[in-house]
């Protein structure tokens, strides 16, 4: 039976139930996402010639899914609003946040996932479900618990989240590879090698169940790519295109960056805006419900929808792009096919630019403004989608500037513009998010790697490009949250000192210090840890103690049973003395009566150790408090961490920011010689001022006891006792 217990807990064990359960999510929701765009087409075309009905039907179905999507989000849980790439970026290093690993969570975000992708509106589904995937991973560590498993190692835990974000991408692309890496790009700073099997063992399970789902539903033949791609492999491309990649490359670096800062703008814009704040506050589901009515006008396919593919879906319009066949010859679509699966593309009075075009850009503020809705939503399809259109762009332009193709070596190459919508894709995605796995997304989204080189020069340069002008856009939802995690060092800042952003102002206790000292050190601030320094004139830095070991040596200085201890004691003293009164002065029977009664009194609520004394005890019970408290600690029976994390104050922020980031810190003590002389906190490294000198906190307007003052741990003054 112990074997058995222990086989179960074992950690392939786990990563199969996880690639399994995620997979079958993943199928599902797709199968009832394509339920919902079906019924929304099927009473789209019911009333075939009312203009007017169509499009109160193309308006209204995704107005009430996304109305149903938003507030069951905010009923249930409304930490499920959003990506979940950013809070899972933060738990992975470290930090607790409360309610986003809740099963009630993952409720919220599958159900208000799945009737947000199926109201048409231009969100992803990849970046919620890593978040997803991480919900589940959580749940099935609970479960594995029982085993003697995964979740009584916190350590451990976090290993086995960074394996559930890898199976959360490579379930929706049917991408392994690409998966994992892109999970440890957005989510990790540093990563641990021997987390790697696992990433690759779970995401390849999940993929696998995933496609084979797809064959068992009769969706596909056999396992093959997702969006299968047929460019030539003799001679991908020639030599005198790649400046074509190239510069598609640098403008996708400069798109995905104004991606996201138009992202932050539309945010920004709304919270200091304090009327529409204030008003949006109050009536949560207007804003999604005029964010969603405007774009669904605008993509209307009889009104202005008709010049950009409104009618498509996104996989639709990612799969006609991805075409082979080039869609106008100098712009004009007289002479093509208007049968084909690329019709809404090819318009009899606009050519193929203006549709692009207009698409491109409709789109790029249209995703800009859709995520920002609360609902479970994701940005990473929407942009990969835009590169895809980008890239189709200078495709259809190349074919137009080379009709016949290009000449090499007496041999004439047409030009084919499905190529260059792959490279768009994987450069605009990677500049968004900061990241070069989507080149291999796309190789296996695909099922070609005609064009690595090409897609790879591309991505490098996006990425080149937009790192140097934003933050990623998951950086920047991580900004907007304020959610403490460490974002990467800016230039200008490696030559700046620990000793210029330090807070000097420490919180301590000493060696001989008292109860009383204790307890006024716990009553004035919310810190996880004090340091503890030999004497106030000497400084030297002994260790660190966390405050639940000092909650503990004050309640147990201060315990009921040593109450009810003295409260007994009290009362045998209280017996004998009224037994001594009652020999001396026994002709008087009235008052020996009373003597009898009060001490009856006495051993019935000792004996029932309640705490509620007669008056006479109350000042006594005051005072033993007040001796207790001036007798001085024993710290004998205490956990001290005899070498906290400690840096010198010559140590530079480089360093310092590097200890933070890999080994997980929220703050490290500063000495000189041994004395205390400091500390630094997450606070100070990630402070969004530069760095350049040490800026003092602000003045508190009240004089109440601060929660938490300038250094986000031990930054509160120390008591004049100590």
């Amino acid at each position: 039976r112990k074997f058995l217990i222990s086989w179960v807990g074992e950690d392939w064990v786990f990563l199969i139930l996880l690639g399994i359960l995620t997979a079958l999510l993943s199928w599902g929701m797709d199968f009832c996402v394509g339920l919902c765009l079906q019924a929304q087409m099927w009473m789209y075309g019911g009333p075939d010639r009312n203009v007017f009905l169509q499009y109160l039907v193309w308006v209204t179905y995704p107005v009430v899914l996304i109305i149903f999507s938003a507030g069951f989000t905010q009923i249930l849980a409304p930490h499920a609003v959003g990506s979940g790439i950013p809070e899972m970026k933060t738990i992975l290093r470290g930090v607790v946040l409360k309610e986003y690993l809740t099963f009630k969570t993952f409720v919220a975000k599958v159900v208000s996932l799945t009737f947000t992708l199926g109201s048409r509106m231009p969100l992803g589904k990849e970046s919620p479900f890593v978040h997803i995937a991480s919900l589940c991973g959580a749940m099935i560590s609970k479960f594995m618990s029982l085993f003697g498993g995964i979740e009584e190692n916190e350590s451990r835990s976090i290993e086995m989240l960074a394996a559930a974000s890898a199976v959360g991408v490579s379930c929706c692309f049917a991408s392994p590879i690409g998966g994992v890496l892109f999970s440890i790009e957005v989510t990790a700073t540093f990563f641990a090698v021997r987390n790697y099997w696992r990433g690759f063992f779970a995401a390849t399970i999940s993929a696998f169940i995933y496609r084979m789902l797809a064959v068992w539903n009769g969706d596909e033949e056999t396992l093959t790519a997702l969006y299968k791609t047929h460019f030539r492999l003799d001679f991908p491309s020639d030599l005198q295109e790649l400046p074509a990649f190239a510069v598609l490359g640098i403008a996708s670096g400069f798109i995905g960056a104004l991606f996201v800062y138009l992202n932050r703008l539309i945010v920004k814009f709304i919270r200091n805006q304090k009327v529409i704040n204030r008003f949006l506050m109050k009536k949560r589901l207007l804003y999604p419900v005029l964010v969603t009515l405007l774009i669904s006008t605008l993509t209307f396919p009889p009104g202005f929808g008709q010049f950009m593919a409104g009618k498509f879906t996104a996989e639709e319009s990612l799969f006609t792009l991805l075409d082979n066949r080039t869609w106008g010859k100098q712009g004009i679509p007289e002479d093509y096919d208007y049968i084909g699966h690329s019709n809404p593309w090819l318009h009899p009075q606009v050519n193929v630019f203006v549709t692009l075009v207009l698409f491109i850009v409709m789109k790029f503020w249209m995703s800009a403004l859709a995520i920002t809705m609360p609902v479970p939503c994701g940005a990473f399809m929407p942009v990969f989608l835009l590169g895809a259109a980008f890239g189709r762009l200078v495709g259809e332009g190349m074919a137009a500037w080379f009709p016949d193709g290009i000449n090499t070596n007496g041999t004439i190459y047409p030009i084919v513009p499905g190529t260059y919508a792959v490279v768009g894709a994987a450069a605009l995605s990677g500049a968004a998010t900061h990241t070069v796995s989507p080149a291999v997304i796309v190789f296996e989204l695909t099922g070609q790697m005609s064009h690595m080189l090409p897609v790879m020069i591309a991505v490098i340069l996006a990425n080149a490009v937009a790192q140097s002008l934003q933050p990623s856009l998951y950086d920047s939802l991580i900004r907007i949250k304020k959610l403490p995690y460490l974002p990467e060092l800016g230039w200008g800042k490696y030559n700046i000192r620990v000793e210029d952003i330090m807070v000097r102002d420490v919180r301590y206790i000493t060696l001989n210090c008292c109860y009383r000292d204790l307890h006024n050190v716990l009553l004035t601030g919310h810190l996880k840890t004090l340091a503890l320094v030999e004497s106030t004139e000497s400084m030297i830095l002994l260790g660190s103690i966390e405050r639940a070991q000092l909650q503990a040596l004050l309640s147990l200085q201060l315990s009921r049973s040593r109450r009810l201890e003295f409260i007994r004691e009290r009362a045998v003293g209280e017996k004998r003395r009224l037994s001594v009164a009652s020999d001396t002065g026994s002709k008087d029977g009235g008052r020996l009566s009373w003597a009898q009664r009060h001490v009856l009194l006495a051993k019935s609520k000792i004996r029932k150790e309640v705490l509620k004394v007669p008056g006479v005890f109350v000042w006594q019970i005051t005072e033993w408090e007040e001796q207790k408290l001036d007798e001085q600690v024993n710290f004998s029976n205490c956990k001290i961490d005899p070498a906290p994390i400690q840096l010198v104050e010559r140590t530079s922020l480089h360093k310092t920011h590097t200890l933070f980031s890999l080994l997980g810190l929220d703050h490290a003590y500063v000495t000189s010689i041994g004395r205390l002389i400091g500390v630094v906190s997450l606070k100070e490294v990630t402070i969004s001022r530069p760095f350049l000198k040490c800026v003092p906190p602000p003045p508190k307007k009240k004089p109440r006891l601060p929660k938490r003052e300038r250094g986000a741990r031990c930054v509160l003054r120390s008591p004049p006792a100590v």
